[in-house]
């Protein structure tokens, strides 16, 4: 993945008048993410496109295109989260008129920078367990969103590649040491492990290198099959994460359907289109005059299961046909 410098507190007074007049003549909505910003003319992941498409459908629906009548700041911390507060700060010196924020550990950076500016969330961790809103149906005063019930459906992940698999005996989940959510979807799928009676080998990974160092210490073990945690460094690079487990022969289970798309034996997990839709359609609802608090976290609920054959094949996996007949998607 190419790395850009990460660019603090803006980009130079030169651009200051420019935002300064799309304020003036259209409200401004700050994004924030843990991973690429996302700048204009800067390159753009597949993955950041797809979450960004779903934000202006949703946008859309309420009346609002960027660039006509709306226009978008977009900070990244490429994978550095001790960034996000500065980050999350500068949008708020900017008076943006919402915040929409992806996941977990940026939520917590912006909610910590105020108190005021209204702030929409997708994240996968139960908000209230995180300790970002006190209830779903009433959030806290300036924060509202989207669960997507991502961390709920690590354990099912387990069961499907059990399924998959049934022969193993121990399973290995990679995670971000640094994620919020790191510590829900670890309990998670330890529950569900011993209620299978398997063995949990953590991996831990906070950089690209140290995901490639995870995944030759898992080709050690024989090719334990691997469960992908949720959190961006992981979700944001599909094509990393894949060559890495047919590189190594290793059997794994994603969190979103790009992985298979990609070439990944098999994912189960929101369908994030529809998450970030509703975070667009919230994002308008509040332009137009809504209270965050007013408006209940919504629960995305749609999961989907996609199986790739051809890779299945290619690690000598018989798919059984019952899971097959299951999935919403099979890629021959």
């Amino acid at each position: 993945m190419r790395r850009r410098e990460f660019i603090t507190l803006v980009g130079g007074a030169a651009a200051w008048p420019l935002v300064a007049s799309a304020q003036q003549q259209m409200p401004v909505i700050g994004f924030l993410s843990p991973g690429s910003p996302g700048s204009p003319g800067s390159p753009e992941t597949d993955t950041y496109v797809y979450r960004m498409d779903a934000v202006r459908r949703g946008l859309a629906q309420i009346g609002y295109v960027e660039g006509q009548n709306v226009a978008i700041e977009y900070r990244g911390a490429e994978y550095q989260y001790e960034h996000l507060p500065a980050l999350a700060a500068d949008l708020v010196s900017r008076q943006v008129s919402v915040i929409i924020v992806v996941s977990s550990t940026p939520t917590r950076a912006a909610k910590a920078a105020t108190n005021t500016i209204p702030i929409v969330f997708s994240v996968g961790g139960d908000p209230v367990q995180l300790g970002i809103v006190r209830s779903l149906n009433r959030p806290v005063e300036n924060l509202t969103g989207v669960y997507n019930l991502n961390t709920a459906v690590i354990g099912k992940r387990l069961e499907l590649l059990r399924e998959m698999i049934p022969a193993t005996a121990a399973i290995a989940l990679i995670v971000n040491p640094g994620s919020a959510v790191t510590e829900l979807e670890t309990k998670e799928l330890n529950e569900a492990a011993h209620a299978l009676g398997l063995k949990i080998h953590i991996l831990n990974a906070a950089s690209e290198s140290q995901i490639d160092a995870a995944f030759a210490t898992l080709a050690k073990e024989r090719s334990v099959p691997l469960v992908v945690a949720s959190d961006n460094l992981f979700t944001d690079s599909p094509d990393r994460l894949v060559d890495l487990a047919a590189r190594h022969g290793i059997p794994a289970i994603y969190p979103y359907r790009w992985f298979p798309d990609r070439g990944g034996l098999m994912s189960y997990g929101p369908d994030l289109a529809d998450a970030f839709w509703r975070v667009g359609t919230y994002a308008g609802r509040i332009l137009k005059g809504a209270k965050p608090a007013d408006l209940p976290v919504q629960q995305s609920t749609k999961v989907e299961l996609i199986i790739n054959l051809k890779t299945a094949k290619a690690l000598g996996i018989t798919v059984p046909l019952p899971l097959s007949g299951r999935a919403d998607e099979v890629i021959e």
